[in-house]
């Protein structure tokens, strides 16, 4: 029924300038198109991301919320983000993987988390 169709990730926040700010400016994301002053679109490689005004809903969701697949760019990645100003979240009691700076390892793995400035999490990893 929908394995053929194309899907996209979603995010509430509260403040559409300071989305605008943050996923255009910080994470570098392209905006495709906009509905009004409160939904935003940007490309994210082959997908889309869709931002949205809603107060009451921001960054309520404790899982993440985001996940992008980056490769061997991810420590490229990790320090433009962090000369940005980035903070990212450390998660050191997972079971079988090990913090090492901002990166977590799980085997060969590597993964790294951040927040939105609601609190979204957003997720990146080397698969």
């Amino acid at each position: 029924m929908l394995k053929d169709h194309d899907s996209s990730a979603i995010v509430a926040v509260s403040d559409m300038r300071r989305a605008r700010q943050f996923y255009g400016e910080t994470l570098g994301l392209e905006q495709l198109s906009e509905m009004g002053a409160d939904v935003v679109t940007y490309r994210t490689g082959k997908t889309q991301l869709v931002v949205y005004l809603s107060p009451d809903n921001a960054g309520t969701n404790r899982a993440n919320a985001v996940v992008w697949d980056v490769g061997k760019d991810l420590p490229k990645i990790v320090s433009a983000l962090r000369a940005k100003g980035v903070r990212f979240l450390h998660y050191p009691d997972l079971p079988g993987v090990t913090l090492d700076g901002e990166v977590h390892r799980a085997g060969s793995n590597q993964l790294v988390w951040l927040a939105d400035p609601d609190g979204n999490i957003l997720h990146l990893n080397d698969l």
